[in-house]
């Protein structure tokens, strides 16, 4: 059964009358095609209308729709083949930060990285609602290496609300852990793009998110803090989430107008959860027309901008 959001609701009422015209229409053998179209219309201006004006809070809302496309779910539509890495080589394997090396179309091999939800409770727990601990950004860092080392080219997609907050990730340096990826990833030889296919949260994200081209999808959001534990911190209560989400200015359209991202990636109307292969498409060619541009690039010069990119953030000239 589809799950709604409230605002989506509207549209589904619509849809449904659809379904039922044209299923009475079947039965009682009654021509009903203007009808039909003119209602096709209508659904079809008002999904516009709706998904143009969403506020901000309504696109963290779209961006953990429980039938979002996941991270393997990206792999399987983009990659004719996927061999999985495990292990960090010290602690344990990290269910919530997941990679290996994907084919595209015969031209790439690429070395795909990712934190990956779960679609029920048991998947949940045992993806740690795609929070990962300090063995899954090593195990990330793990990988990242191993593809410097064959020269392959990087694809992070961030889908995270933070890194695990638990006191056992703290005791295994959780802060260390990030911090080194940050780092490390700055100076990677290979070709790095991270894209942001849902929730974006603190140094969770950022962990796997330093790269040549951090992308959004169109309905994610990418901040130092989620709104409702942001509206927690200020208002001592999670009922001001809404504002917080306006303050943090957290969405897609936000992060390119400040110039901390380099592109959107434009979804099927009503998000990715709706048509979840055409999203796919969308990333894939993304993907592929990046990758062209920066495998013809000279490595240092590579790093060199990837560095500047990051230095100018945050720059204020008064």
């Amino acid at each position: 059964m589809r799950t709604l959001l409230e605002f989506e609701k509207p549209i589904a009422e619509l849809e449904d009358k659809l379904i039922e015209m044209r299923k009475l229409a079947i039965e009682n053998n009654v021509d009903v095609t203007a009808t039909v179209q003119s209602l096709t219309e209508k659904i079809l201006e008002l999904k516009k209308e709706t998904f143009s004006n969403l506020t901000r809070w309504q696109r963290v809302q779209l961006s953990r729709h429980p039938d979002r496309p996941y991270t393997f779910d990206y792999i399987e539509k983009i990659c004719e083949e996927f061999i999985e890495i495990h292990g960090d080589r010290s602690v344990a394997d990290d269910k919530a930060m997941v990679g290996g090396f994907g084919n595209i179309d015969g031209e790439f091999s690429v070395m795909f990285i990712g934190q990956q939800k779960g679609r029920n409770t048991k998947q949940r727990q045992y993806r740690n609602f795609g929070m990962p601990n300090p063995e899954g950004y090593r195990k990330a860092l793990r990988l990242m290496k191993m593809a410097e080392k064959f020269n392959k080219p990087i694809v992070c997609l961030i889908d995270t609300p933070g890194a695990f907050p638990g006191l056992e990730a703290e005791e295994r340096g959780q802060g260390e852990a990030i911090a080194r990826n940050i780092r490390d990833m700055f100076m990677l030889k290979v070709p790095v793009i991270c894209i942001i296919i849902g929730e974006g949260a603190s140094g969770g994200a950022l962990g796997i998110a330093v790269g040549d081209r951090v992308l959004m999808m169109e309905n994610t959001w990418y901040s130092v803090i989620s709104p409702e534990s942001c509206s927690s911190i200020l208002w001592r209560s999670w009922n001001y989430k809404e504002q917080a989400a306006e303050a943090l200015k957290l969405t897609a359209n936000d992060m390119e107008q400040n110039g901390l991202i380099d592109g959107i990636i434009p979804e099927p109307l009503g998000g990715a959860h709706l048509d979840p292969d055409a999203a796919a498409a969308k990333m894939k060619a993304v993907i592929k027309d990046e990758l062209k541009k920066l495998c013809a690039m000279d490595v240092r010069a590579r790093i060199d901008a990837r560095i500047d990119k990051y230095g100018k953030m945050g720059v204020v000239v008064e």
